[in-house]
C-alpha cells in the first residue's frame, strides 16, 4: 500500500469493526461513505454503555439513571456546538439529521417570513433535502424558487449571483460540499453577497462537517445543518446549527412533552432554546453516540484527516481517469472537489457497474443520489459513486479500478 500522508489508515480502520469482512469471498471495500459512514469502536461502545448502564429519560427525572443520562446527553451538545465552533451550546438543537434541521428552518422560520412575491435561491447542485423543503415553503407562501446553474466541472456560476440577489431575496440555501459530485461551494462568500441583500443563509452542512473543519462564526451564515451518521455517530440523529437570535425568534417545528414551559387551555408558552424545538423524548442515545464520533474524529485531527483525504482523493482520479472508458464528472482542482469520484463507464449501465464491483467486494453507489437536478444538467440518468474518508487506501482505491476493468471487459 502506498502511503499518502501522516494519518495511518491501516490503524484507523482497526477501530472500525464493519470493515474487517468479507463480501462475496473478498475483503470488503468500502467506497459508499458519502451515504453513510462506518461506526468506530469507540462509538459502539458509548451507544452499548447508555443501553446497559444509563438508559432513562432526560430532563425531567430526579433519579440517577437520569441524571447521568441527561449529563451525558448535553455533554454531546456541547461536544458539537464546539465542533463547529457555535458561541453556546443552546445554539445547537437536536434533530434527527440535515433533512430534519432544513426542514425546521423551512418551516419555523420560513412560514412567518417568507411571504408571496418573495424569492428563495437555492442551486442546481443540490441534494433533494435542499430543494422539496423549499419548493414546500414557495407552493404554501407564494414564494418563488430561483437557481443558481453549474458550469460544465459542476461549479456554481458565481457571476450569475448578483443578479439572482435581489432586495426580494429572503433566503439563500446552498450546501457546504456536493454529494453527487464532490463540489467544495464557497459557502462564505455566497454568505456575505445573500446578507447584503437582507437574506437568511442556510447551508447543507451533511458533508461538509464530515471532511473539513467547519467554523460557523468564521462561515459568517445564520444556519448550519449537519448529520451524525455521515461523520461516525449513529443514525437518526443530527444537528442544526442557528444564531441564537434566531432561534429565540422562530416558533417550534413541532409541539409535545419537553418544549414547553406552561400548558394551558387555550395556549401555552415555550420552553427557552434549544429545548422549545425538542419536543418529545430525544434520540439520547444517538446524541450521545454523535458526542462520541466528534471525540474520535477530533483525536485524530480534521487537518490530517482533509490531508489524507486530499491526497487519496488525488491518487483515485488519476487510476479511475485511466480506466477506458471512463467519464468523471467534477471541479478538476483538488481545492474545489471533495472525497467523491462520480463517474461513468461507457455504456454500462451505474447499476450494473455497482452490481459487478458488489461481486468483488467492492461497495460504492449508483443512482441520482438524490440530485436529479444534477444529472439533468449533465444529460445523464446516474452516476456510480465512489466516496472516500479516513479510513480508505489506496489498495481500496486499486481494488476499485480492477473492478471497473472487469466491467469495461463485459460491456466492451
Amino acid at each position: 500500500m502506498k502511503t499518502l500522508t501522516a494519518l495511518d489508515p491501516l490503524r484507523v480502520r482497526s477501530e472500525f469493526p464493519a470493515l474487517h469482512q468479507t463480501v462475496n469471498g473478498r475483503p470488503l471495500v468500502y467506497l459508499d461513505n458519502a451515504a453513510t459512514s462506518q461506526k468506530p469502536r469507540a462509538v459502539l461502545d458509548v451507544l452499548a454503555r447508555y443501553y446497559e448502564r444509563d438508559n432513562a429519560n432526560v430532563h425531567r427525572g430526579i433519579h440517577e439513571l437520569s441524571r447521568r443520562a441527561t449529563v451525558a446527553y448535553e455533554e454531546a451538545r456541547a461536544k458539537v456546538a464546539r465542533w463547529v465552533g457555535a458561541s453556546e451550546p443552546a445554539e445547537i438543537v437536536w434533530t434527527r439529521g440535515t433533512t430534519d434541521a432544513i426542514n425546521l428552518i423551512a418551516t419555523g422560520w420560513g412560514l412567518d417570513n417568507v411571504g408571496e412575491g418573495d424569492e428563495i435561491l437555492i442551486s442546481v447542485l443540490e441534494h433533494h433535502s435542499n430543494i422539496v423543503p423549499w419548493q414546500l415553503l414557495a407552493h404554501r407562501t407564494g414564494a418563488k424558487l430561483r437557481y443558481l446553474e453549474l458550469d460544465d466541472q459542476g461549479r456554481l456560476i458565481l457571476d450569475d449571483l448578483p443578479a439572482l440577489l435581489t432586495d426580494r431575496t429572503k433566503l439563500v440555501a446552498i450546501s457546504h460540499v456536493s454529494n453527487a459530485l464532490g463540489t467544495v461551494n464557497p459557502v462564505k462568500a455566497i454568505g456575505a453577497a445573500a446578507h447584503e441583500v437582507g437574506a437568511l443563509m442556510v447551508v447543507d452542512g451533511a458533508q461538509g462537517a464530515v471532511h473539513t473543519k467547519v467554523d460557523v462564526v468564521d462561515l459568517g451564515v445564520d444556519c448550519y445543518a449537519f448529520s451524525g451518521h455521515k461523520m461516525c455517530g449513529p443514525t437518526g440523529i443530527g444537528a442544526l446549527w442557528a444564531r441564537r437570535d434566531l432561534l429565540e425568534s422562530m416558533q417550534p417545528y413541532q409541539g409535545g412533552g419537553e418544549m414547553i414551559r406552561v400548558v394551558e387551555r387555550d395556549r401555552s408558552t415555550w420552553a427557552d432554546v434549544p429545548h422549545k424545538f425538542e419536543a418529545g423524548t430525544p434520540n439520547i442515545a444517538g446524541a450521545i453516540g454523535m458526542g462520541a464520533a466528534v471525540d474520535f474524529l477530533a483525536g485524530i485531527g480534521m487537518d490530517a484527516i482533509a490531508a489524507h483525504e486530499r491526497a487519496l482523493l488525488g491518487y483515485a482520479l488519476e487510476r479511475v481517469g485511466a480506466v477506458d472508458a471512463v467519464t468523471i464528472y467534477g471541479p478538476e482542482s483538488l481545492d474545489e472537489h471533495s472525497a467523491v469520484v462520480s463517474f461513468t463507464l461507457g455504456d454500462a449501465h451505474p447499476h450494473d457497474i455497482s452490481t459487478i464491483l458488489d461481486a468483488e467486494g467492492v461497495a460504492v453507489r449508483a443512482g441520482h443520489h438524490c440530485a436529479q437536478l444534477v444529472m439533468k444538467r449533465f444529460g445523464i440518468a446516474a452516476t456510480a459513486r465512489a466516496s472516500f474518508y479516513l479510513y480508505n487506501t489506496t489498495e481500496d482505491v486499486d481494488r476499485l479500478v480492477e473492478g471497473l476493468e472487469s466491467v469495461g471487459g463485459i460491456f466492451r
